[in-house]
């Protein structure tokens, strides 16, 4: 299958790229920022599996215009993906009584409209095949989040979003599903996590860690098999049992 990864240049997309390539699937990821760590992902992953097909493509997903450009371009290179991971995120985080316009509106942009223009531009793809499989990753911040207001907004919207279509095109063959995180060893969570915070979740998570990208990677790929093919509108907690943020 061809997998599509947003937000695959770093972190939990990342992961999903190269764990995806080695259970024998090709991948077309998006990035934003580093055009150097975008080739570096995509040449790691391609290394592990001879013959694969791993592309990566700068995409701005607060752009619908954007979202069909590059689109079409995917299509066009390696054909329409039956898979679509909505990875990519961003935080601006302060507090509600702080929080600027632009900060509640980029976030918004990115981790909610940019999940629904993406999953609308590949549905037509999905409906044509009668198949599909879209994998959303929300955050234990949906239930709410000190100083996150817009972040937590966001990912609850997903959520929402989610459910619904699994709803509406269950009965065409495609799923959807999202994947609640806790916290992860990501380049986000390294730049956004205090001290404290860490020390909370490894003193209050029942495993007493944080998690390894790794192990959301799984879960991921396990979503898109035939195994999960009666999965549908779930909400998969991977939070190591801790299902709250401070």
């Amino acid at each position: 299958m061809l997998f599509l990864v947003t937000g695959g240049s770093r972190g939990i997309g990342a992961e999903v790229v190269r764990r995806a390539v080695s259970e024998g699937h090709d991948v077309a990821f998006t990035y934003l920022g580093s055009e150097q760590k975008a080739a570096a992902v995509a040449a790691e992953a391609a290394a592990l599996r001879a013959g694969s097909r791993v592309k990566a493509y700068r995409m701005d997903v607060r752009s619908a215009a954007e979202v069909e450009r590059v689109g079409e371009q995917i299509q066009a290179d390696l054909g329409d993906p039956e898979v679509v991971v909505n990875n990519a995120a961003i935080n601006r985080d302060n507090l509600v009584v702080s929080m600027s316009d632009e900060e509640w509106h980029d976030v918004l942009a990115t981790n909610l409209h940019g999940p629904f223009y993406v999953s609308r531009f590949f549905l037509t793809g999905m409906l044509v095949n009668r198949f599909g499989r879209i994998i959303n990753v929300s955050s234990v911040s949906a239930g709410g989040a000190s100083g996150q207001a817009n972040y937590a907004a966001a990912k609850a919207g997903i959520v929402g979003l989610t459910k619904t279509l699994a709803k509406e095109y269950g009965p065409k063959g495609i799923t959807a599903n999202v994947v609640i995180p806790g916290f992860f060893d990501t380049e986000m969570t390294r730049e956004s996590m205090t001290d404290k915070f860490r020390d909370f979740w490894a003193a209050y998570c029942p495993i007493r860690r944080i998690g390894n990208v790794s192990e959301i990677a799984g879960v991921i790929t396990f979503l898109a098999s035939p195994a999960a093919s009666y999965v549908n509108g779930a909400e998969i907690s991977v939070t190591g049992g801790l299902d709250h943020a401070a």
